[in-house]
């Protein structure tokens, strides 16, 4: 996107707000995980979420339950805690079937308030990023715009954990955006929650009158899915396509359909669609984006009155909740001092300063999916993929570190995410105990009791 310049005014005084060890942007899968960590690490840690709940993903975008990554003991020790916590505020988390942790996103907002609150952590609501104040190649401060107008936060070390890489990208660090064959993101999806199934009628209809054995678990734990122009053939491929035959739903609206099952929630099921085309609306274009919302939202409406009409289970169901966000999977990632490939991932590569191991499959909708590691296999993901030549006391977590459009979309996945970012928290706590600079910190030198991860390599 090109847009016109215009100068502004350079003499302007800013109230400083807060002032921290550390300052972490964006309160999402990563951003909280790093937030705790570092306050755990002895940091004075802000957080600046630009919504009304912690989570992201999790919680305004509606993406539930977590999918597993396929790599024996990936689970960090904040992974395994936020599991525990969720089950002890009365969330089911396992099926006993499949290594999916189901959430519930109410739940999940209330443990990440918990969590910050008991660590110390001050979190700035409703605040978002504008600008980074950049001084001999370190990040002195950064503005949010606020219910208060805007303000300064500073900090000795700053973590992006905004998905898109906002904050690398305004203090100068270089960026990529989509496939490097086509330009395009990932196509992003608006989530939302209908209430009303029936589904023990939903189930019997999908498993005994389709004969679609996909799902391998039953309510309360339930699935379905459909995707169109992939390997697989789906059994709910015929329904959806009826769909288009009538005009009842689009060709786009029919792409991709899945739906799961919400712990806590009876009747209720969390829909991960509709899918945004790719060749339509991209995540790195605010214009598109904002496009995309309303295409989105009148996409959700013909989806869920197909249901409602035609699905047996679905008779007496409704809109009962929309995601405060889009689904985005890929935007903007970083060019770091080391950037994961493709060839890395088919490697099973190791890295001494890994921070987080992965098996996920190459997952880029529109693009390609597939390719799966065997049974055991794993790579891993370096810590130098969180840092930047061209800022010192930046660290870059979650979707959005160094790596290419193809092995992005393997390590996206959120258990990965909230590692990177506990990883992310260590190394800026440690820094600030020790004076180093994160992007010259040697992760493998840090001694294994205080990382969150230690490589196999």
């Amino acid at each position: 996107m090109t847009c016109p310049q215009m100068q502004l005014p350079k003499n302007r005084t800013i109230t400083v707000l807060d002032e921290a060890d550390c300052c972490v942007v964006g309160g999402g899968v990563s951003g909280v995980a790093a937030a705790v960590a570092a306050a755990r690490g002895g940091a004075k840690t802000v957080l600046i979420e630009r919504g009304v709940a912690l989570g992201g993903s999790q919680t305004l975008a509606l993406v539930e339950p977590w999918m597993p990554t396929f790599a024996p003991e990936s689970d960090t020790p904040w992974v395994k805690e936020v599991e525990a916590r969720l089950r002890a505020e009365g969330c089911d988390t396992t099926d006993g079937t499949t290594d999916y942790v189901w959430t519930n996103p109410e739940t999940i907002a209330f443990v990440y308030d918990s969590l910050t609150a008991e660590t110390g952590v001050r979190v700035l609501y409703h605040a978002a990023l504008t600008e980074a104040v950049v001084e001999d190649g370190h990040v002195a401060a950064v503005l949010v715009q606020t219910i208060g107008g805007v303000f300064a936060v500073r900090a000795r070390v700053f973590i992006d954990a905004t998905g898109d890489a906002l904050l690398a990208r305004l203090a100068g660090v270089p960026a990529e955006a989509g496939y490097e064959k086509t330009g395009r993101n990932q196509p992003m999806s608006f989530r939302f929650e209908m209430g009303g199934v029936d589904l023990e009628r939903l189930a019997r209809y999908i498993v005994e009158e389709l004969g679609d054995d996909w799902c391998k678990t039953r309510p309360p734990f339930f699935e379905i899915a459909q995707a169109r122009h992939r390997d697989i053939r789906y059994k709910l491929e015929p329904f959806f396509v009826r769909g288009i035959e009538t005009g009842e739903l689009t060709e786009a609206d029919a792409e991709y359909f899945q739906a799961f099952t919400v712990p806590g929630k009876p009747g209720v099921m969390s829909m991960n669609c509709p899918e945004l085309p790719a060749d339509r609306f991209s995540a790195s274009d605010p214009l598109s984006y904002s496009e995309a919302v309303r295409e989105g939202r009148a996409s959700m409406r013909r989806v869920s009155r197909y249901l409602i009409r035609h699905m047996p289970g679905f008779e007496h169901a409704y809109i009962s909740r929309e995601a405060a966000m889009l689904g985005a999977r890929e935007s903007w990632r970083i060019v770091g001092r080391a950037r994961v490939t493709a060839a890395d991932y088919y490697a099973r590569r190791r890295f001494p300063d890994a921070v987080a191991r992965t098996a996920w499959y190459i997952d880029a909708h529109g693009e390609k999916v597939g390719d799966y590691l065997a049974a055991g296999e794993f790579y891993e993901i370096p810590y130098r993929a969180m840092v930047a030549n061209e800022i010192e006391n930046l660290i870059v977590t979650g979707r959005c570190i160094s790596v290419d459009f193809l092995t992005q979309a393997s390590m996206r996945i959120q258990r990965t995410c909230m590692s990177l970012g506990e990883a992310a928290g260590v190394a800026a706590a440690w820094c600030v105990a020790h004076g180093e600079t994160p992007n010259a910190l040697a992760w493998e030198k840090i001694p294994q009791t205080v990382r969150s991860y230690v490589s196999v390599s």
